[in-house]
Formats: structure tokens, sequence, C-alpha cells
């Protein structure tokens, strides 16, 4: 879907990029091969030109790090299938819901392989660096607002400024309100029994359990919680973008009539 998404030339926004598709230009190679387009002057063609071949260069060359400030982030969606080869699904759990609240553990999803890092054995910021820097593509539920910023306030620089596609916010656009084990129950993914009353709060417990205590099993229990919360974004997100990009489609087709 990137490469057909004209909302990332400066100046261009949905309205735009639909007045294009009706145009019959569909696709990036579609607006540089056409000699001229309605309503825009050869100077601006040309350089809108110029940014389209840059960033066609880009993608090709898998350097996604180029589309994250000129991409809107409720757009970031469309970089899904470029880039799924190298996403990173994300989830993180700490000992409160403030804004300097410390992360506990980390979950990180690539390639069907869940890890979790704990905090005193084996996260840190070079740790975190070094499993998050093949990363072209990041992948949470409300990671924007909350799993991000803390991550950047308790290890700086860790997390790539790669393109994010946050499937709170991409959940919401296809109607499925709610939190993360809300929207997994609406389209049918399952938990295992006993982690699937865990909510936020009660990992925070299981933390000061294992953090106080050395509790093994509340250890353990959020660890599991916590690849659970991992893993499903995958399938999440796939349903997600399917939805997002069947959506878009239509709007193409709307066009063409």
């Amino acid at each position: 879907m990137i490469r057909r998404t004209f909302v990332i030339l400066p100046s261009i926004g949905n309205g735009t990029e639909r007045s294009l598709w009706r145009e019959g230009i569909r696709h990036w190679d579609d607006f540089i091969d056409t000699r001229s387009i309605k309503g825009m002057s050869q100077s601006r063609k040309g350089k809108l030109d110029e940014h389209l071949i840059e960033a066609r260069g880009m993608l090709d060359q898998g350097h996604s790090h180029f589309f994250t400030n000129i991409l809107v982030p409720c757009e970031q969606w469309r970089l899904f299938e470029e880039m799924e080869s190298d996403i990173t699904y994300l989830d993180i759990e700490t000992d409160g819901l403030r804004h300097d609240s410390k992360v506990t553990v980390v979950g990180i999803h690539r390639g069907g392989v869940t890890e979790t890092l704990v905090r005193g054995i084996d996260l840190d910021s070079d740790s975190l660096k070094k499993a998050l820097e093949r990363t072209k593509l990041l992948v949470t539920f409300n990671g924007r607002s909350f799993d991000v910023p803390l991550l950047d306030f308790n290890f700086p620089f860790a997390v790539p400024r790669v393109p994010h596609f946050d499937l709170r916010h991409g959940c919401a656009r296809i109607g499925l309100k709610g939190g993360l084990k809300k929207v997994e129950r609406d389209i049918g993914i399952g938990r295992p029994k006993e982690i699937d009353y865990v909510t936020g709060e009660e990992a925070a417990y299981l933390w000061k359990l294992w953090e106080r205590k050395g509790n093994q099993n509340a250890l353990n229990l959020l660890r599991k919680y916590n690849e659970e919360d991992t893993r499903n974004l995958e399938p999440l997100a796939r349903y997600t973008y399917q939805r997002l990009r069947s959506r878009l489609e239509g709007a193409m087709m709307e066009c063409q009539r």
C-alpha cells in the first residue's frame, strides 16, 4: 500500500490523493510516468517526481527510517507489507502507570520467536538496543502514548526511530474499540486460562512479588503474560492491516467510477 500513497508528498493530503486516484494515478510509477497532472504546474510536478523517486529508492533499499517523518503516524500502517520480514512486535510491563514508571519486562516478537527481557536479569539499554537493531517497522498496542515514551525514559536512545504501527489507533479506525484483551476477544484470539484475566495492575503486583520476595512463580507468570501480549500483536496486526487495506482499496475503486 505504501507505493500507492501520495500523502508522503509536500502539501498532498487525503483529498488530493483521491483526486489523483480519480485521474487514474494510483501508484508512484503512475505519477512519475504521467507527463502532466490537472491543476499542477510542471515545476511543482517535477519536484514531486524527485520526492517519489527518492522514496522509491529508499523503499527498495529497505531504509524505512526515511518514512518516519514524511508519513504521518496514522498512515504508517501502509508500510506493513513491505517491511513484514523486519517487523518487531513489542510490549512492555511496568511497576505503575506514571510517566516515570520503571519498565520491568520488555517482550519482543519477531520472525515467529518471542523473547522477554527482564530488569535486573537481561534488560538494560545495551541489550534492548541490540534486540531492536534490525527493526524496520515497530508494532505495538498504544505504544506511541505508553510503551515508547517509557522506554525512552528508562533506556534513552535504545528504541530506533523507525515507522510505528500503533494498533490501538488502527483498530479504532476499523471499529474495534477498547483495550488489547477486548480487541483480541472481538476477533477470536484466545489466551491460556492461567493468564486470561491478568491485568496491567496485577502485572505490576507480580513484579513486586518477584522484586521484593524473589517469588519465581510470580516472575514466570509475569513473563508468560507479557509473552502472550506480545505474540498476539502479530495476528491482530495482520487482521487490522487487511481491514485497513480493504477500506483503502474500496476508496480507490470508488474513485474509478
